[in-house]
């Protein structure tokens, strides 16, 4: 190590020292701040430095120091009055400063590229504790539960099934099936964290958005109940139903693109088609209705042990389906297969289809077919849905919506051109399980 990058080691490790202190001084604490915080950080690379030569033992004898000045600090701010004694409580300040001594050893050889970004989501750790409380506080015992089911569902039970395949045609593989669990429980979760977050104050727009994330079906029917009996309020809940669907295929193919991300060209562009249609549509009654106030329906934990078992049966069904309609039928099976699956749940035949794709069992012309087909299925079911529990004031709205979608998926499917070559299997990278 030569003096130049000694001294840029060095200034960096000042730099963010800096910045950590910057807003610790902000913040109003009184035992360390904007001067302090950069003392430590080069503390920490100095004892680093003098341990290349000496012995690493002088990192962690720096260590103890910064901690004995630490509670020495905290002693002679008890010796204040108790109102200022009681407003310095805490050990925030400690710590971070503890981390920002060791960020400085580590800096001496470690990568600086680690340390740039540990001290900037320090600092924005930091300077987020009110956002943090308040998110805290907002948390009921349920959503603690969700996450917890969640942990439960992707760090205890996945590592714990076999990774090897059973049943007929050798596609049911249990870690496989449990980790499209986990990934579509996952995506749901972050949508109900985020519901749980805005509350009842959200805007249309924001309210199609969150209900496409959580379950597009679920969003339909709980609208279609709410604007039954009352005209009105149709309006309303067809743009929140429209939005809803069309965010719900965006979610399709994110989860299509982390399964099979080697063919997103090959299947994103035709399913980008028929995403642009459905966002013509819904801008175009989101124009109508305006940004008027929407009341979030209910809606269940989607980390619930009992629905992930019923997904991932679903999904072992659907697996098999398409391997067996492919066996029998050729590709015209799959396009059954896709109905049927899609009447009720879009994400397991996309799933199955797209781990196919990725495994060379598919082609990619076929899978993007396979899963607009399934689309325009479940928008047939939740259009039926509508107008059965919306009625007709509803119903018509999401009819004349959903059946233009459905005509532009449909000229999709037949216009879209077949590939010059023989449709072949795409390989890629599948996401792969939990070790």
């Amino acid at each position: 190590m030569d003096v130049l990058d000694i001294f840029q080691r060095l200034g960096l490790a000042a730099a963010l020292g800096l910045l950590v202190g910057l807003q610790r001084e902000h913040a109003g604490t009184r035992l360390a701040g904007i001067r302090t915080f950069p003392l430590v950080t080069l503390l920490g690379g100095l004892c680093a430095l003098l341990g290349m030569t000496y012995g690493g033992w002088l990192v962690g004898a720096g260590l103890i120091a910064i901690g004995a000045i630490l509670v020495a600090g905290n002693l002679m701010q008890r010796s204040e009055t108790e109102s200022e004694a009681r407003d310095g409580a805490g050990i925030t300040t400690e710590v971070a400063a503890l981390v920002m001594y060791a960020l400085g050893a580590y800096l001496i050889q470690g990568m600086m590229e680690v340390a740039v970004v540990v001290a900037g989501a320090l600092a924005v750790l930091l300077q987020l504790k009110l956002q943090l409380h308040s998110f805290v506080k907002r948390i009921e015992a349920k959503d603690i539960k969700a996450v917890m089911q969640f942990v439960l569902i992707s760090l205890v039970i996945l590592p714990l099934l076999p990774d090897q395949t059973y049943g007929p045609y050798g596609v049911l593989n249990p870690r496989n099936i449990w980790w499209m669990v986990v990934l579509i429980v996952g995506v749901q979760l972050a949508g109900y964290v985020l519901y749980r977050l805005v509350g009842q104050g959200a805007g249309t727009l924001l309210g199609g958005v969150l209900g496409g994330l959580v379950s597009s079906t679920a969003t339909t029917v709980a609208y279609a109940r709410q604007a039954h009996g009352s005209p009105p309020a149709a309006p309303l809940a067809a743009t929140v139903i429209m939005l809803a669907s069309t965010v719900s295929l965006v979610r399709v193919m994110v989860v299509a693109a982390l399964v099979a991300p080697m063919a997103v060209g090959a299947i994103g562009l035709p399913l980008g088609v028929m995403l642009a249609v459905l966002v013509v549509l819904s801008l175009a009654q989101f124009a109508l209705v305006g940004r008027a106030p929407v009341q979030l329906p209910p809606t269940d934990n989607p980390a619930e042990l009992k629905p992930a078992l019923f997904f991932g049966g679903l999904y072992a069904l659907v697996t098999i389906g398409i391997a067996a309609a492919q066996d029998w039928f050729g590709n015209s099976g799959l396009y059954v297969v896709a109905v049927i699956s899609g009447l009720t749940d879009m994400d397991a035949v996309t799933l199955s289809s797209t781990r196919m794709l990725a495994q060379g069992q598919l082609a990619a012309d076929i899978t993007w077919r396979v899963i607009l087909v399934a689309a325009l299925a479940n928008l047939v079911f939740k259009g039926g849905t509508a107008y059965v529990l919306g009625g007709k004031a509803l119903g018509r709205r999401v009819l004349l919506l959903f059946g233009l979608a459905l005509a532009g998926g449909l000229a999709l499917l037949w216009l879209w051109p077949a590939p010059t070559a023989p449709a072949t299997p795409v390989p890629s990278n599948p996401v792969q399980p939990i070790p």
